[in-house]
């Protein structure tokens, strides 16, 4: 059997002396791997970065099977910005991530959509810390574990909400949830309005996606956060006033 798509590259291993084990996040079949015959050639090495973009023609005798790729690199990304740390950190997490949680063969538009959108925001250094949350908050609804924040779990009411439950992912108030404020998690004002977040508050978002991430997405199958996801959480964090381009980092001056 035999299809033609088009993927972004989320992660690569190598197989043997030259050929690469692929692994895609496509337009129309999901996530798929496959195997390209030739991969580590110094020619082509360079088309099999994380976040690039490749026409891809996937071949196998049966659909179980792994099978190959045929592959033409279609844009090149990460190119764009290989000097920068925080960012090439944001591309590797948000690839981990797809490549850990989503399933086999299975397509999932929003992530797909939503995975090009950072890049773009990556490739502009504009916006993209907040991108990325999002991204992460996107990618639990597209799992069937998305965060109800319209209304607080308590009264029903939809203003000063300030706190999300661990147990029900929804939203709470201030008043509702003084008393177990110290159980509960923050919720950023970012994600119910379009306001520019400060460096605390897209650690706090970070914070929100990654603990329902591992306890729903990643935990539940035995597995732990990928690396590049804990190590881009951490460098958020620690640098939360300088990894953002000048003409946008008045927003962080409170939090640097």
């Amino acid at each position: 059997m035999q299809w033609h798509d088009t993927g972004i590259v989320l992660a690569t291993r190598k197989h043997g002396e030259r050929a690469l084990l692929l692994h895609v996040l496509t337009q129309e079949h999901g996530r798929h791997a496959g195997l390209v015959r030739g991969g580590q050639s110094v020619k082509r090495r360079g088309w099999y970065v994380i976040g690039n973009e490749l026409d891809l023609t996937w071949r196998a005798r049966l659909s179980e099977h792994l099978g190959t790729y045929r592959a033409e690199l279609e844009k090149s990304h990460a190119a764009r910005f290989l000097d920068d740390g925080p960012r090439l950190g944001a591309l590797a997490s948000a690839a981990a991530l797809a490549d850990a949680t989503l399933p086999d063969h299975e397509p999932h538009p929003r992530a797909y959509r939503g995975l090009l959108d950072l890049i773009a925001a990556l490739e502009r250094d504009s916006g993209w810390a907040e991108r990325y949350v999002r991204w992460e908050l996107d990618l639990l609804a597209e799992l069937g574990f998305g965060l109800d924040l319209a209304s607080c779990a308590a009264t029903g009411r939809n203003d000063n909400l300030i706190y999300v439950s661990p147990r029900s992912g929804q939203a709470v108030s201030a008043s509702a949830g003084e008393p177990y404020r110290d159980k509960l998690l923050t919720l950023p004002p970012f994600l119910l309005a379009d306001t520019r977040p400060s460096g605390a508050e897209l650690a706090d978002g970070l914070a929100l996606t990654g603990f329902f991430l591992e306890r729903r997405v990643i935990e539940p199958h035995g597995r732990k956060m990928p690396a590049a996801r804990t190590r881009f959480a951490a460098v958020l964090e620690k640098n939360q006033g300088s990894m953002l381009p000048r003409s946008e980092s008045r927003y962080w001056k409170d939090d640097a």
